[in-house]
């Protein structure tokens, strides 16, 4: 006898419906499952700081752009690391040239988990940032810190790829006794620790080389007059003005020093050797008045890969290099060289391949020393001619 099953038209019902709908499921897992296996599943975030406000966020812009645009040309490369795409992320974040707030981009930066970070622009910044970075054991590349302090702190994840203050205070200090035959020099410095340690290298330079430093003057790295101290240094009658500052702060002191008939020539380091001055200064800018050094320098060998950089920068951003964005796009390009390297993006498993590394870039050959510092760093002298930056020469 057959036994009896009831069947109840509901339940057919929602069997009808739930069915398909797990078979659905299942086979939607079983796609994405299979998309995950080709997608581009990991990211690697590297953290960029500069002042993006304050009297020098041009130039912090400036080397965010340059960072970004070698992010971009990672991505379009298509890096891939232990057999997995990659994709580059930039987090930007705001120092404003202020030390705390350098700690607090880099303590945010490191709540997000990059892997590396770019920046910072100043000395003063990077100094106290670089220490929350190696406590987190995170790489950082400065593009344009140039204080001997900054790799001096024993951190094994503080590098640069530019010369530092020792080297380009003492080129400078060579260079005004020996070049510009400067007898009696001022010295003017913004007691930020960037423009007080190339001062401090300066003097120490020219000194050896028979100059007399005829008075030492302080300013703030955010003052506007300047007429005080001029009026000072103009009765001391110097063959050369010394300024440990930013163009910010030069362009106006151009401005004054013409107002107050000073015919001395200026001399300063990187942070005022920018294409910036001769628009922050205007008319008061002569031929051949100021002279400047940056730290970092192509030789004519290398002179092409950075015109294209050059080039591509313009096409990217509408806009001229300010300055370090060639040194910004190599210092990310050269983190990811290291991880390739590495076949790693964990800072742990790459950070020795950094250390080692030669990689050639725009800028010319990177690789580091015990320190941290850049191996052979050049540095190039320049003059303005024609409201335009112009070389005198690369050392």
């Amino acid at each position: 006898m057959q036994a009896y099953v009831r069947r109840d038209p509901l339940s057919a019902m929602i069997a009808v419906v739930i069915i398909p709908v797990l078979a659905l499921v299942i086979t939607a897992d079983s796609a994405s499952a299979q998309g995950q296996a080709f997608a581009p599943t990991q990211l690697v975030k590297i953290g960029h700081v500069g002042p993006l406000t304050g009297p020098v966020a041009h130039m912090g812009k400036d080397n965010e752009n340059g960072a970004r645009m070698a992010i971009e040309e990672l991505n379009a490369k298509g890096v891939t690391l232990a057999g997995k795409k990659v994709t580059f992320v930039l987090l930007a974040e705001d120092d404003g040239s202020d030390p705390k707030m350098a700690t607090s981009a880099a303590q945010k930066l490191v709540d997000a988990k990059v892997q590396a970070v770019i920046g910072h622009l100043q000395s003063g910044t990077s100094i106290p940032a670089s220490k929350i970075y190696y406590d987190a054991g995170i790489p950082q590349i400065s593009p344009s810190a140039t204080s001997r302090k900054y790799t001096q702190q024993g951190f094994n994840t503080t590098f640069r790829v530019v010369a530092n203050d020792g080297q380009l205070g003492g080129m400078l200090g060579r260079y005004a006794a020996k070049t510009l035959t400067a007898k009696n020099i001022a010295v003017i410095d913004d007691r930020t620790a960037y423009g007080q340690g190339l001062a401090d290298e300066f003097i120490k330079s020219a000194r050896a080389a028979g100059v007399t430093i005829v008075t030492r003057q302080y300013i703030s790295d955010r003052a506007t007059d300047f007429n005080a101290i001029l009026t000072t240094i103009k009765g001391k009658k110097p063959d050369l003005i010394f300024f440990g500052g930013i163009d910010a702060s030069a362009g106006l002191m151009l401005r004054q020093m013409q107002m107050l008939g000073i015919n001395a020539k200026l001399m300063g380091g990187d942070a005022i050797c920018t294409n910036q001055l001769p628009l922050l200064a205007g008319n008061s800018l002569r031929d051949d008045q100021v002279v400047c050094a940056e730290a970092g320098g192509v030789e004519k060998s290398g002179q092409k890969k950075l015109d294209a950089f050059k080039a591509a920068y313009k096409k990217r951003y509408n806009s001229e290099i300010k300055q370090y964005a060639p040194y910004t796009y190599d210092a990310v390009m050269t983190i990811a060289d290291a991880m390739q390297k590495a076949n790693s993006a964990d800072p742990k498993k790459y950070l020795s391949q950094l250390a080692k590394i030669v990689h050639k870039g725009v800028t010319g050959e990177i690789g580091f020393d015990a320190n941290g510092d850049i191996k052979n760093g050049a540095l190039t002298v320049y003059t303005f001619r024609g409201g335009q930056r112009t070389v005198l020469t690369v050392t």
